[in-house]
């Protein structure tokens, strides 16, 4: 029972193993000069140019900015500067630009002066979505409400949209590789730029809009509604959904549904970078996307806007380096605190046995592994431990015969065998160079290296099959005779074990 208990709170002891790796890999400086100092060496590329238009656009903003006042909205840009100074901050504050951007562009976006502000659609998206999808699929779903459906709604929208974009750049910066964390600012914060200002320039009224007006022109002097949220206030018996939506800085911006383009981009890392938890993530983009209507926040048009929008960004910003299995590697220093949690993927670990282990000779050949059924002390004494197997998988290792000290032989002459004697001057059996000669093959062989030449010269053609040798001499040891002599599954000579302990299975 306390063994399964422990077994339950795995999940806590890998999160805690990733978390101390994560602060190990910080740089923990706090001077600005080594900031300054890597910027001098630093070699700039054409991408850089992004950066200048993050600089337009906070200027931009803040000189729109009209709360707090000058000076005192000159802390923004002094605090932001002093972040990405610090070498600590900066790894943070650094590959979250576009998302500070972001910010500040939906924040500043109320002190546009109306007169420069485009006029607002009322009818269009209503009428799209009835000309797309033959009905006003949003109408529909808003007829019928519950508060129990009120609480599923509101989970994902009013509490996940907030809250679920910090935990996947949390995950990501936990179990997944630096540029992974550093895509996600980018595609989260592009994406969310890019919306706000379509939203600006292309402002439409959401169906909230038309239950309470109708299709009666809309000014920007009009506040903003909670929609189905007013419930879930009166419900928790609270205003905060009524107050934040009331003054919202975007009230006509319907489309695209950023709530719909943020779930998409976050099943879209997680299912990507994550796929164990895919069915998970998109069952909760389903869910929101229901809610977005159900809440009467947006159309579907707005949805599938939303939607399209983060899969373009994820797409174009995603680069060939983080595609494929290079897109599951953990961080460089994880796997030293958990080395069999994570050889492998996660999703990987039981379809190979379970604990990321490595897979064995046998697996990697597709082979029947002979260790099955026989006692521990061989099945033991027949297993590679992991200087064996890298040293199997070396391809340019050369065993020279005028060597003074051989891997297996464990000094002298590297095809020493039978009568080597250690250190200590006891005489005991060794394990040959190579792992000739094969079953069937006569005693009275000339002595082979590992390259397959006669009398310990490396023959280069024969370079290329001492690994399967050395595998197949192990796979067929217990099919080995007497006569045959050295039996490198039993660490033994065969000839030298009496008949009947073989026969108990006792080596």
């Amino acid at each position: 029972m306390a063994t399964q208990r422990l077994r339950g709170y795995g999940w806590l002891n890998t999160v805690l193993q990733a978390f101390f790796a994560g602060v190990a890999r910080l740089d923990k400086s706090l001077s600005p000069i080594n900031t300054l100092s890597r910027l001098q060496c630093y070699e700039f590329r054409a991408s850089d140019a992004a950066y200048l238009f993050h600089l337009f656009l906070a200027s931009f903003w803040l000189t729109l900015m009209e709360f707090p006042p000058y000076p005192y909205k000159l802390v923004i840009p002094l605090l932001y500067s002093i972040f990405l100074l610090v070498p600590l901050t900066s790894q943070f504050f650094l590959p979250a630009i576009p998302i500070a951007t972001y910010l500040l562009s939906f924040y500043s976006s109320r002190f546009i002066s109306p007169q420069y502000r485009p006029s607002v659609s009322v009818s269009l998206l209503p009428t799209l979505e009835s000309v797309l999808y033959g009905a006003n699929i949003s109408d529909i779903l808003t007829r019928f409400t519950h508060p129990i459906l009120d609480i599923i709604a509101w989970i994902p929208y009013g509490v996940g949209h907030f809250t679920i974009p910090f935990i996947v750049a949390l995950f990501l910066w936990l179990f997944r590789s630096k540029p992974v964390l550093r895509l996600w600012g980018t595609a989260f914060g592009y994406m969310n730029v890019t919306g706000v200002l379509i939203q600006i320039i292309f402002p439409c009224s959401a169906p909230w809009y038309e239950l309470l007006y109708g299709l009666t022109p809309a000014n920007y002097g009009m506040p903003g509604s909670p929609g189905g949220l007013a419930r879930i206030d009166a419900l928790f018996h609270s205003s905060g959904y009524t107050k934040t939506f009331t003054n919202s800085p975007l009230v006509f911006g319907a489309f695209p549904s950023l709530h719909s383009a943020c779930a998409t981009m976050e099943a879209l890392f997680i299912s990507h970078f994550f796929p164990q938890y895919s069915r998970f993530v998109w069952t909760y983009a389903a869910v929101l996307y229901w809610s977005t209507m159900y809440l009467t926040h947006h159309y579907l048009i707005d949805v599938v806007g939303g939607a399209c929008l983060a899969v373009a960004f994820f797409y174009f910003f995603l680069p060939d380096e983080l595609k494929g299995p290079a897109a599951l590697l953990p961080p460089h220093n994880f796997t030293l605190l958990a080395p069999n949690a994570y050889t492998l993927p996660f999703h990987m670990t039981s379809k190979f046995g379970g604990g990321g282990q490595r897979r064995s000779k046998y697996e990697l050949y597709d082979l029947e592994d002979p260790r099955r059924g026989m006692s521990h002390g061989a099945a033991a004494a027949a297993s590679l431990d992991d200087d064996e197997y890298d040293y199997y998988n070396e391809d340019d290792y050369e065993i020279e015969s005028s060597s003074s000290s051989g891997r297996g032989a464990g000094g002298g002459d590297a095809n020493r065998t039978v009568d080597d004697a250690d250190s200590s001057g006891t005489a005991r059996p060794r394990t040959p160079a190579s792992a000739v000669p094969l079953v069937g093959q006569p005693p009275a062989q000339p002595k082979r290296n590992i390259g397959g030449s006669v009398g310990g010269v490396n023959g280069a053609a024969g370079r290329g099959h001492r690994h399967t040798a050395s595998i197949a001499s192990l796979i067929r040891g217990e099919e080995r005779s007497a006569e045959d002599g050295w039996s490198p599954v039993a660490d033994n000579f065969v000839g030298s074990v009496p008949a009947a302990r073989r026969a108990g299975g006792i080596v």
